[in-house]
């Protein structure tokens, strides 16, 4: 019980992260490429965030669906960690969902100090 619940506060705190970092990069964004002319609906950064992980997680699921599929390679359908069940597929794609913006945030350091 104590592994479950540990597993889903690290698991919320990680995404609350991301989503952090998703609306830092939303907003940096769009002052970058800001177009008076276009007209868009309300929206806040931090549903943009949600939608943004939520969207990224599942075109990587249904990539490693297919990836898994052609491959032909054999993935357990459940494991379990601690007292949950998750799909291994779910849980690689939100987890590199997750990571996604950091990875673009220390691509950009990286960049940075190359090409001064």
């Amino acid at each position: 019980m104590i592994t479950a619940t540990l597993l889903f506060l690290m698991m919320l705190i990680l995404i609350l992260f991301s989503i952090r970092e998703r609306i830092r990069l939303r907003v940096l964004s769009r002052y970058r490429s800001q177009k008076p002319w276009e007209v868009e609906p309300r929206s806040t950064p931090f549903s943009e965030a949600i939608v943004n992980l939520v969207g990224m997680a599942g075109g990587i699921y249904l990539s490693l669906i297919l990836l898994f599929t052609f491959l032909d390679v054999v993935v357990p359908g459940r494991i379990r960690l601690g007292e949950v069940e998750v799909d291994p597929l779910a849980v690689i794609a939100i987890g590199l969902a997750i990571l996604q913006p950091f990875f673009i945030r220390l691509w950009a350091v990286i960049r940075g100090r190359f090409e001064s």
